[in-house]
C-alpha cells in the first residue's frame, strides 16, 4: 500500500488544527478524510475502507476512547493514533491500554506524525495479512475439505467434528502419510481457538539434547551459545495448539516433565525457578505403537493415558481404497495449479494400478506420484505409462500377489519376512488379525516373527 492508496481519517473538534494536519497529510501523499466529532467520524469509518485513524482524545458527541472502542471492535487490524496535550500521560497511557497504536503530542512536529502514521500502516498492513492468512488456514484446514466418502474417513471426520470445539487432549495414531498433521489442524482451525496460533513440533527431528530448549525455552547463559533468552514452543502457542508430532521419539526425561505439564498447565524455562502458566490444547500423533513401547518400558504409560483422552486413528490408504479416485482427482487439480499446466485427463487403467498398488507411503506418495506425472507428462492424458513402474509391477489382484521377478537372485526369506512385516503394520501389530490374514496359525506367526526379529 503507497500513499496514494492509503486513507486517513482525522477526528478532532479544533477546526485550525485540522486544517494544519490536513495539509500535512495530503501534501504527504495521503487521501485524508475529516471529522469534526467522535459520532461524525465513526459514521465515516464505517462507509469508508479506513487505513489509519488519527483522533483527539477530548471530543464532543463521542470521545476519542469511545471511538477507539468502536473502531477496535469492528476492525482490529486498523492502527488508531491519539492526539494528547503536551505532557498528558495519563492520556497517553490510557489510549495505549484502550488498544490505541501509539499517540501524538501537540504541538506537533510533521516529520514525527509522518513517521508515527507510516509506522501504523505498516502494523496495519501486517494485521490485515496475518487475518487473510488465518483466513486461507481456516478454508484450507476445514473438515469439509478431508477427501473421502469412505466408512473409515468418516469415522474419522465425525470425531474431529466431536472433539475440535473441545479443550480435551488428542492423540492422532497412524502409519507414516497417513495426514496426521492435516487432521490436527482441521481440529485446531474448526475449534473454537482458530484465532490463535498452531505451533507444530517434530519430536524426532529434533536432537535430544535440544528438544527440551525449544519446547520450554530457555534463559541467556542457561547453556553455551544461549546468548538471549528464548520463548519455547508451549509459550508460542499460549492459547492456542501445541502438535507433538511423532511423540514416541520424546527421551524419557522429557515425557515426565511433559506430563507435569499436562497436569499443572505451567512451564519453567531452562536456566530458571520462575513458573510460567501457559493455556495450551495438546494433540499429538505417533506412527509408533505406543502399547508396545510402553511393554519395554519406551514410553510412560502414565503419560500415554493423559495424551490419549481422545485417540484417533487414522486408515492407512490401502484400507480406504474407494477414496483413492476421489484422492487423485484431487492432488491432480492442486498439482497442475501449483505448477500452472493444464489439467491432465487420466486413463482408467491409471486408477485400476494405483487401486492394485500397496502405497506404504500412503496419502503423501500418492500426492508425490501425481505431481511427478502431471510434471513430466508428455501429454494432456495421463496413461499407464506415466505410471511409475514400481506400482504398475506391484500389484494385488483378487488376493494373490503378483509382482515382476528381478534378474538378480533373491531371497526368499527376505521376501516371507517383508510380507509379515507389511502384514503386521496393516493390523497393527495384532498377531491374530495378522495370522488370519496369512492363512497361518498364530503359533506359526509368532515362530517366524521370532525366526526374522520381528517380535
Amino acid at each position: 500500500m503507497n500513499k496514494r492508496n492509503a486513507k486517513i481519517l482525522l477526528a478532532d473538534d479544533d477546526d485550525s488544527l485540522r486544517r494544519v494536519l490536513e495539509f500535512q497529510l495530503q501534501e504527504a501523499g495521503f487521501s485524508v478524510f475529516v471529522a469534526r466529532n467522535g459520532a461524525e467520524a465513526f459514521e465515516i469509518f464505517s462507509n469508508e475502507e479506513i487505513d489509519c485513524l488519527i483522533t483527539d482524545w477530548r471530543m464532543p458527541q463521542m470521545s476519542g476512547l469511545d471511538l477507539l472502542q468502536r473502531v477496535n471492535a469492528a476492525s482490529s487490524e486498523t492502527p488508531v493514533v491519539v492526539i494528547t496535550a503536551f505532557g498528558d500521560v495519563e492520556t497517553a497511557v490510557g489510549a495505549m491500554r484502550a488498544g490505541a497504536f501509539d499517540f501524538i503530542s501537540k504541538p506537533f512536529n510533521r516529520d514525527a506524525i509522518l513517521l508515527t502514521i507510516e509506522k501504523a500502516l505498516k502494523f496495519g498492513r501486517v494485521a490485515a495479512d496475518n487475518r487473510r492468512l488465518r483466513r486461507l488456514a481456516h478454508e484450507s484446514f476445514a473438515v469439509a475439505n478431508i477427501v473421502g466418502t469412505s466408512k473409515e474417513i468418516k469415522k474419522v471426520i465425525s470425531e474431529i467434528e466431536r472433539v475440535a470445539d473441545t479443550n480435551v487432549t488428542v492423540l492422532i495414531e497412524g502409519e507414516s502419510g497417513t495426514g496426521k498433521e492435516l487432521v490436527a489442524k482441521g481440529i485446531h482451525f474448526s475449534g473454537k481457538r482458530n484465532d490463535k496460533p498452531f505451533v507444530a513440533i517434530n519430536c524426532a527431528a529434533i536432537p535430544e539434547n535440544l528438544i527440551e530448549a525449544e519446547l520450554f525455552g530457555y534463559k541467556k547463559g542457561a547453556f553455551t551459545g544461549a546468548t538471549t533468552e528464548s520463548k519455547g514452543k508451549f509459550e508460542e502457542a499460549d492459547g492456542g495448539t501445541l502438535f507433538l508430532d511423532e511423540i514416541s521419539a520424546m527421551p524419557p526425561a522429557l515425557q515426565s516433565r511433559l506430563l507435569r505439564v499436562l497436569q499443572e498447565h505451567e512451564i519453567t524455562r531452562l536456566g530458571e525457578n520462575a513458573v510460567r502458566k501457559v493455556n495450551v490444547r495438546i494433540i499429538a500423533a505417533t506412527n509408533e505403537n505406543l502399547a508396545e513401547l510402553i511393554s519395554h518400558n519406551e514410553f510412560r504409560e502414565d503419560l500415554y493415558y493423559r495424551l490419549a483422552v481422545v485417540p484417533i486413528k487414522l486408515p492407512a490408504l490401502r484400507q480406504r481404497r474407494q477414496d483413492i479416485p476421489l484422492l487423485v482427482e484431487h492432488f491432480l487439480q492442486k498439482s497442475a495449479a501449483k505448477h500452472e499446466v493444464k489439467l491432465p485427463k487420466i486413463e482408467r487403467d491409471v486408477f485400476r494400478s494405483f487401486e492394485k498398488y500397496s502405497w506404504r507411503g500412503n496419502i503423501r506418495e500418492l500426492e508425490n506420484v501425481i505431481e511427478r506425472m502431471v510434471v513430466l507428462a508428455d501429454s494432456d492424458s495421463l496413461t499407464l505409462l506415466d505410471v511409475p513402474e514400481s506400482i504398475r509391477e506391484f500389484q494385488f489382484v483378487s488376493g494373490e500377489l503378483w509382482f515382476s521377478l528381478p534378474d538378480e537372485p533373491i531371497k526368499l526369506e527376505s521376501v516371507e519376512c517383508e510380507i509379515i512385516r507389511q502384514a503386521l503394520g496393516r493390523f497393527n501389530r495384532n498377531q491374530s488379525q495378522t495370522a488370519r490374514y496369512l492363512g497361518i496359525t498364530r503359533s506359526a506367526l509368532i515362530y517366524r516373527m521370532q525366526k526374522y526379529g520381528l517380535e
